[in-house]
């Protein structure tokens, strides 16, 4: 029976071959192609991203939303091709500026005044969320830190800072100190925040923690911190004098046609328009406003008042830095 259908099945595919072949068998158009004729075709060369870096005194996780909707905000409104970059420490971060790498650098003051002296240029600020356009720097300890009570307590004692170059983070906290009578070498340790990033968070940790007896940080860190600690447990010990907010600046040699299209998109930013409130809010500003390089001039008075208590105190300096780095100065 089987034999019987194979032979029916087998007989049908030879009756409708042909009939396949005729389908495939239709002409078609022969076309001639002369070699001999050439046309170059250019092929555009796509236009190099504009770098930009959030000097990292967070995590490269919260740099990035933090800014990435700033980012494309200014690619959209300018047409030019953004890219965020995010060096791993302050010190990577000037050395990219040095080399070329970041384009346009978001930094603290202190920061801000190293790359002047490498040719960059200051051309727009931020206003912090209440409207400022300058910021602080607090000096905190553990609320249950029963021997500092007072700012003369910290004599003695450990002290956690953000980073040689943090503003907020250290140079605040240490000249706020130096007006109080206070200098570095009294402190029993001046340690910095270890690692890539984060350093801000890794501060107030560490004082929350207890490895440290006092730390510093800029004022609005701690709401960083907020979902991994009891703030409760914090206490402001003190609150130093504001300095001129961060600054945008443009590496030397940068395009000056390019950096004005970039700042007018920035003061176009309102927080009137719900949307550009949004990426306002977004990156811890109310708004950014025209900077020039004298407005810094505050904190290069700062650095030198430090600098000199160095010198006087014989206390080491590390090379690169604006400002002593002191470890174990017991």
């Amino acid at each position: 029976m089987k034999h019987h259908t194979f032979r029916a099945f087998f007989l049908v595919l030879l009756l409708c071959f042909p009939l396949l072949l005729q389908g495939c068998g239709e002409e078609v158009p022969v076309v001639k192609v002369d070699f001999s004729k050439r046309e170059s075709i250019k092929v555009p060369v796509p236009e190099p991203a504009i770098t930009y870096a959030y000097l990292p005194q967070y995590s490269h996780e919260i740099s990035y939303a933090r800014h990435n909707p700033l980012i494309q905000y200014l690619a959209k409104e300018t047409g030019l091709p953004m890219r965020q970059v995010f060096p791993d420490t302050f010190e990577e971060h000037i050395r990219m500026v040095e080399r070329g790498e970041i384009d346009i650098s978001f930094s603290n003051p202190v920061v801000y005044v190293k790359l002047a002296q490498l040719g960059s240029t200051a051309f727009a600020r931020i206003k912090e969320p209440d409207g400022r356009p300058a910021f602080r720097g607090q000096i905190i300890v553990h609320a249950q830190n029963k021997a500092i009570q007072k700012l003369e307590d910290v004599i003695g004692k450990r002290w956690i800072a953000v980073d040689p170059y943090s503003a907020g983070g250290y140079l605040y906290a240490l000249g706020y100190f130096l007006d109080h009578g206070i200098h570095a070498h009294n402190f029993r340790e001046i340690a910095f925040a270890p690692g890539p990033g984060g350093k801000q968070e890794k501060a107030a940790l560490a004082v929350y923690a207890g490895k440290y007896d006092v730390a510093s940080v800029r004022e609005g860190a701690l709401d960083t911190v907020k979902d991994k600690i009891n703030l409760q447990h914090i206490r402001v010990l003190a609150v130093t004098p504001e300095y001129p907010g961060w600054v945008y600046s443009a590496r030397k040699g940068m395009n000056k046609e390019i950096v004005s299209k970039i700042a007018d998109a920035m003061f176009k930013l309102s927080m009137k328009d719900s949307s550009q409130a949004a990426i306002l809010s977004n990156a811890r500003t109310s708004g950014i406003i025209p900077a020039t390089d004298t407005d810094y001039d505050a904190v290069r008075t700062l650095i030198h008042k430090i600098e000199a208590d160095r010198v006087t105190s014989s206390l080491p300096k590390v090379p690169s830095l604006p400002v002593q780095q002191v470890t174990n100065a017991e």
